[in-house]
């Protein structure tokens, strides 16, 4: 699938600087195990997440989350991440988003022994900065079992290498947040402002019609404060975080090439996720969050994602701008990236990066989008 593996990948290219990353036979091996991720799929649905998952457990709608439990790992199921993204304000009087995010890659079912080096995990993990003339990205990746990536659930801490989100305690009241790369570094520290809320119906997400789906909850009410570092120069930024923490086994059918997701803070404090999954009919969902951190599960025909401009970025092109409407809530908005260039330019490569939006409701958010 890869031929070699890189241990970081920086910079506004994504190439990795010369005489970093682990040992050659470390990397050889990395690119072993990833070989054994789902590939035939990926000109299909992107990164194999389309492809049946035989063994491993599949999401169940009235499955209860569980907290702190569910913070943890879940190897009975292939795929799972833990995400937090930021919109954050500098002091030099600059805008910019972080993004940090672990992803777990089952490559066969557990058996009954897994443990250290017969550990069938592969893990893997992403950070960015965004200003509005610069995305910086880094990619590091680690086999399971051997003390080098993880996660654990009480306390909580999710880590990789030096990367590393940890929370004081299993209700996240206080967290922080850690990633270094060559060209930049954070350290940001987050206040839980708000109740977990749970994704789609009580947290089953259905993500097509043919039943795909995930467990998914999110912590959408995080303040910010902390430091970048960019180009050798720190700088103060304050703001708000969301976290997604979402696990599965095939989250795509079959015949979808990938998604649009939003997350929205908007001013009044209510907050919005939303995804559009693409395929030869495109399925989407989403959950209004008041603030308060009560969630109303909204259907399809109340939603409206309209692709308003493109970015031609290399050989892909992105809808970059888009038109968001909420029937049933008023709403009518139109979002515009901090940097339409976010390219995360890894292995799955996507993109992921800040945006603000205005018109009927004005706020701040992410947008992702993948398998263009």
């Amino acid at each position: 699938m890869w031929l070699w593996i890189p241990d970081r990948a920086s910079g506004p290219s994504g190439m990795t600087p010369p005489g970093l990353g682990r040992s050659t036979a470390t990397r050889k091996l990395l690119a072993f195990l990833l070989a054994f991720l789902p590939a035939s799929a990926m000109a299909q649905s992107y990164g194999g997440l389309g492809d049946a998952a035989p063994g491993f457990d599949l999401p169940k709608r009235g499955t209860p989350i569980v907290f702190p439990k569910d913070h943890g790992a879940h190897p009975r199921f292939r795929t799972e991440w833990w995400y937090l993204t930021a919109n954050l304000d500098g002091a030099d009087g600059a805008a910019y988003g972080m993004q940090w995010t672990l992803f777990r890659f089952g490559l066969e079912p557990p058996r009954q022994q897994n443990e250290g080096w017969d550990d069938r995990n592969v893990w893997m993990a992403h950070a960015a900065v965004t200003s509005a003339n610069e995305h910086f990205f880094a990619e590091t990746k680690a086999r399971g079992g051997v003390g080098t990536a993880g996660v654990e659930a009480d306390p909580f801490k999710a880590y990789i290498d030096d990367w590393s989100f940890e929370a004081q305690g299993a209700d996240f009241g206080e967290a922080r947040v850690v990633a270094h790369a060559p060209e930049f570094s954070y350290s940001l520290d987050l206040t839980r402002g708000g109740p977990f809320v749970l994704q789609g119906d009580a947290g089953f997400s259905q993500k097509a019609e043919t039943g795909q789906a995930s467990h998914y909850y999110s912590q959408p009410f995080f303040s910010v404060g902390g430091t970048l570092k960019l180009h050798g120069r720190d700088i103060a930024v304050t703001g708000r975080a969301w976290m997604d923490r979402e696990w599965s086994s095939q989250t795509l059918a079959p015949d979808q090439k990938g998604w649009d997701w939003f997350s929205l803070h908007l001013t009044n404090g209510d907050a919005l996720m939303l995804f559009r999954f693409r395929g030869p009919r495109d399925y989407v969902s989403g959950n209004w969050i008041s603030a308060d951190g009560a969630t109303t599960l909204l259907a399809a025909d109340e939603i409206s994602l309209t692709p308003l401009a493109q970015t031609a970025i290399g050989a892909h092109s992105l809808p970059t701008r888009w038109r968001v409407q909420i029937k049933s809530r008023g709403l009518d908005i139109e979002t515009t990236p901090l940097n339409p260039k976010s390219w995360m330019g890894g292995n799955w490569a996507y993109w992921e990066g800040p945006i603000s939006f205005q018109g009927s409701q004005a706020g701040e958010g992410y947008l992702e989008m993948t398998g263009y």
